[in-house]
Formats: structure tokens, sequence, C-alpha cells
């Protein structure tokens, strides 16, 4: 993920970190066994040999800076430089991946947030250091670099990079704007920093009391636990107290995102970009008919959404549905799971790709890679790391034992396997992947665990069960993550041409599409002004035009998992091969060769066509009784 709160990317364009993040998870005590901790010691046994990393790294700036108007000399010089800066991102992945991993265990310590906030200025200052090299390359002109690869097979690795790079010509500054954009990275992120530790750490959380006499804190947890609840009257109680305590600081969050996002819009313009969805969509050479077909065919769709909330009237037995109604389960089974049943669960629904792949998950997921469960200060939602080449992923979990919590488990082990086969098969230079990529493999394992799961159920009940949450997924993904999408978007274009975003106006901005998506005005789904205010909570709004490739990436994944039904061993060789493939070439090309074109209606049409046949079979189910 290449668009999140790190420093930009350069030269080689590695991405350093990938996470994804889902709110979901009680806010108890984490397990004290080990073995549901994650073993950091693995990337750095101390502090001190920690330090003693970074200042390595600190300690070859100079030499990478006195490198400079020394790339054109010879083919051996400017492999050995690319080498140098590639073996120092590397490094410094690793740095960054330990620093950040313990400071999310507990926000509170301020210790571990200034460790995180040395690997940052570190990655300031090797960008800073490198900046030069992009300037560089484009001087020399591609006809030379052509000819450095040629004469040197070392710069094979580097080879779609340095492609890259050239395409870049138009966009990349003379050395001293790129010194000067460099340093900018950091204070850029102040936003998102900010805004961070407030929305995890200081706004000081409610307690109310459930209809059962049950008193629990209404933090991001508890919100995400308790908007499921049975009881309506305390799904209200739950989104007034949530929402009234966001509503306490619109003002302060307005101005977090609205600082972002000017920063983004300056850093878009000061490279001649038009806009930053041009930016963002050019950095991995995807074309805007993507987001504008995404964006387009779901409002056309939204009629089979309206069709959804009006089902889910009808089996919560309830006369108008409210945004307070739109969470709980359409059928309540009142399974728990433990990590055992989440580990063999995703392990059978995985069976389709053969004895090479489950043995290597069952491998890895008996490693202490995942902090499992919640505890008081540690970051909320799930995440996979994959910073630490030459060690191996990491996760973050806050499993609370429901379904969602499993589906949210497998979801992150298609981030960890999509790293490990790309990491196997690819050199550090091209193992990563696009954040265009990155959410297909996740998004389809949930999707093969859905179907598994909706095979083995044994009563109408459990069908309805795992056929509703099938719906709520394509709710929760298809839909939610484009209405996002398109209120990003807004916000940007509004940067743009020029006017100011207040909190409030951000919240008046947020209130006309999300009402239009639920069909407010129409009646279909009653969202109350204060609830408006939902955009403050939700983080993906700092990652730069990140949210849309959720969206895609569920469509690209029901498109592949329908090829593998049709298609079988062929179908599943192809999507195995988009994880080896990594970074290996451009995104919108990788996945056309596996056989998904998003710049069409059809793949998005077809997940339209997926949802109204759930429905279909719901009431079915529903019409006999």
């Amino acid at each position: 993920m290449s668009s999140h709160p790190i420093p930009q990317k350069f030269l080689i364009l590695i991405s350093v970190l990938s996470w994804s993040i889902y709110a979901q998870g009680d806010n108890h005590e984490a397990e004290g066994d080990p073995a549901y901790i994650w073993d950091l010691t693995e990337l750095y046994p101390n502090d001190d040999a920690w330090n003693e990393a970074r200042d390595g790294v600190l300690g070859e700036l100079d030499d990478l800076k006195n490198r400079k108007g020394t790339l054109g000399i010879s083919a051996t010089r400017f492999y050995e430089t690319l080498k140098l800066v590639s073996d120092l991102t590397r490094t410094s992945g690793r740095i960054y991946a330990y620093a950040s991993l313990r400071a999310d265990e507990d926000l509170r310590i301020a210790a571990n947030q200034e460790k995180r906030q040395l690997a940052l200025q570190m990655y300031s200052q090797l960008t800073e250091a490198a900046s030069w090299i992009d300037p560089e390359i484009l001087q020399i002109g591609k006809d030379k670099v052509e000819s450095f690869e040629k004469k040197e097979s070392r710069l094979t690795p580097f080879a779609h990079q340095l492609d890259n790079v050239l395409r870049n010509a138009l966009y990349i500054l003379d050395d001293e704007a790129e010194q000067i954009l460099a340093a900018a990275q950091q204070p850029l992120q102040a936003g998102y920093n900010i805004y961070g530790l407030l929305a995890n750490a200081e706004i000081p959380w409610e307690e109310i009391e459930l209809s059962t006499g049950e008193k629990v804190t209404i933090n991001s947890q508890g919100y995400s636990t308790h908007r499921q609840s049975e009881n309506r009257e305390d799904r209200k109680l739950v989104f007034d107290t949530y929402w009234g305590k966001w509503g306490g600081y619109e003002n302060t969050i307005g101005m977090t995102l609205s600082s972002h996002i000017q920063g983004e819009v300056f850093l878009a313009k000061a490279r001649n970009y038009s806009s930053v969805l041009q930016r963002e969509l050019f950095s991995d050479n995807l074309p805007e008919a993507v987001y504008r077909t995404l964006v387009k065919q779901v409002n056309e769709a939204l009629p089979t959404l309206h069709r959804y909330f009006k089902l889910r009237e009808r089996m919560l037995g309830i006369d108008q549905i409210h945004y307070y109604d739109i969470y709980p389960p359409l059928v309540s089974l009142n399974d728990e799971f433990d990590l055992e049943n989440a580990k063999e669960l995703t392990l059978s629904a995985m069976s389709i790709f053969g004895d090479e792949w489950i043995s290597m998950q069952r491998h890895a997921m008996d490693q202490r890679w995942m902090h499992v469960f919640p505890q008081p200060g540690k970051r909320s939602g799930a995440y996979q790391s994959r910073s630490a080449f030459d060690v191996h992923p990491y996760l973050l979990l806050n499993f609370n034992g429901t379904f969602d919590a499993v589906s949210t488990f497998a979801h992150e082990w298609g981030h960890a396997m999509h790293t490990l086969y790309a990491q196997k098969a690819q050199p550090y230079e091209t193992a990563g992947y696009a954040t265009f990529i990155a959410e297909i493999p996740s998004t389809s394992l949930e999707l093969l665990l859905e179907q598994d799961m909706i095979r083995k159920a044994s009563n109408a009940d459990e069908r309805l069960s795992y056929l509703g949450n099938g719906l709520e997924r394509m709710r929760g993904t298809f839909f939610r993550q484009t209405l996002f999408a398109e209120f990003e978007l807004s916000l940007y274009e509004a940067i743009e041409r020029g006017e100011a975003l207040s909190g409030e106006k951000i919240t008046s901005m947020y209130a006309e599409i999300v009402r239009r998506y639920h069909g407010h005005d129409d009646g279909v789904v009653i969202i109350d002004d204060a609830y408006t205010r939902e955009w403050m909570f939700i983080p993906h709004f700092y990652y730069n035009m990140y949210v849309f490739q959720y969206a895609t990436s569920m469509t690209a994944g029901a498109a592949l998992y329908n090829n593998m039904l049709k298609e079988g061993q062929p179908a599943v060789d192809r999507f195995i091969q988009l994880l080896r493939d990594g970074d290996s070439d451009y995104p919108f090309e990788l996945l056309k060769k596996a056989g998904v074109d998003l710049s069409t209606p059809e793949p998005y049409q077809a997940v339209i066509e997926r949802m109204n046949a759930t429905m279909d079979e719901i009431e079915v189910i529903l019409d006999k009784g």
C-alpha cells in the first residue's frame, strides 16, 4: 500500500509498509500467552541493536550524497548507486517495522511514539539524500539508461523501476526542488499524525449502560461491537453517544483533514500534475477510467443497494430502517470462534489453492507473527506490515471471537500470503506490490471463506446468516468504499478549485453523499444529522485516493473467483502467479494478465448480479418460512 503515511516513493519506488485497517474488536485485555503476541526480536534483539542499525543507515547518507553527478560515468557506477539506495531502503524498512509495530502495541507510551518518529526522520533524511537521483537519471536520458542495462546484467531487478522513473519525466523537478520536496515530507504528515493520536489515544470516550445492565465504553472498538446489538434502543444509544462525542472535535478534525489535503494538493501542483487524482493514478500507471467507471457503475447500481436495505428492513422486522439499523446481523447465530477456529476455517477455505499454499500458510500461522487480541492503548483495527523483507510479514489484529473477526483474520492472511509469495519469487526491488493489487488477494480470501461457510451451513438459519454476511460485505466494500472514494474526490476537487474546507462544510458534503447512497430523501434509510459526522473516524482519508481500491479489489476478487469456478486449475494458477509477480510490472497490466479489466463495466456488473442473486436466494428461503 503505497499511499499510507510514510515518506513518498523515491527512485526505486519501493513501498515499505503495507497495512489495511478494519475497525473491529472489543477493548478487553490481550491474552498473556506469548504465542498470541508477535516476536519483534526477529527484527532486532533490543533497542540498542535498533539504534545501531538506524545509525548505520544515517552513516551511509554522506556517501550517497557524494555520488551526485556520477551516475552517468559508467554502467557499474550506475548500478552501484542504485544498489546502495536499495540496500538502505531495505534496511530502513526493517528499522521502521520495529519502531512502528512497537508503537502500535500501546499508543500511550511516549518513548515508543518517539522511536517511530526517529524512524520517520531517518526516512526523511534518506529520501532527501537520494532526491537527486531521479533528476539525474532523466538527465542521463532513456537511451543511455538502456545502454547501461544492456552492459550491466545486475541492473535487471531495477528495470521496471527505471522505466517508471523515465515515465515520470514530466513530473520530476530539478535537483534543488526535489530536495525541498523531500525535506517537506515529514512536516506534511503532521495532519495525519495529530489525527492518529487524537482518534486512537486522547479522546475521552463515554461509558453507557445497555438494556442488559452491562456498562460499556463506546470507543471505536465498543462502537464497532455494540452497533450490532439486537436491541434497537441500544443501537441508537451507541450511535448517539459515539457520534455525539466526535461532534465535539468537528473543527479540529476538519482542520487536520483539510491541512492534509492542502499538503497533497501542494505536492501535486509542485510536480505539475493537473490534480491529486492524476498523480495518484499515474503513480501506478492506472487509467482514470478505472476510478470513473467504478463511481459511475456503483451510482447506477444504487437501486440494488436500496433493495438490500428494504430486505434488511423485512428481516429485522422494523417499519422504517435508520442508519443505526444497518449493522446487526440479519440472522443472529451467536456463534463464537477462537483463534484455532479462525486458522482452520481459513485453511479449509483456501484448499482450492493446493498443498503448497496450505503448507506455507499453516506454518506461517503457527509462528509468532501476530499480535492477536485487543488491549488498552493498542491501535484499533487490523493490518499486515510487510516492510521487513529479510524477516517476514507481521499482522496486527484485534480478534474478538465473532465471524467478522474470522473474516478479518482471513483478509489479513491474504495480505500475508501475497507478501510471502512475492518475496519468495522476486528480488527485493520488485517484491512489493501496488495498492491497486494489494487488496485483491485479501478480499478474494474473504469471499472464499464466505462461500465455504455457506456450503457447510447445516440449516436455513446458518445459510441465511452467511448469505447475509455476504450481502453486508458487498455493501460495506463495494458500495461503502465507493461512497468514500466519491466523497474523498469531492474534497480534493474543492481544494483544487480554491475553496476552503471547515469541519462543518466537510460534514455537509459527506451528508449529501451518504444520504444519496442510502436513499434518505426517498425514505429508504433515515440518517440523522449527528451521524453525518461519520467521516471523522475514517483514517483512510489520509491515505490519498486509497479507498476506491477496496471496491475495485472486491470486484477483481469476485471476477477471479468466478474464473476459478469456471476454469479450475488454469485460473488458480493465474491467481497465484498474480501474487508471485509482485511489482514486476504495472498493476493494471498484471491484473489484465490474470484475466480482469477494471476499466470496463463488466466486472462491476458481475458484482451487482451476484448481490441480486444472493438476495433472490434469501427471499426464497424467507418465503418458505
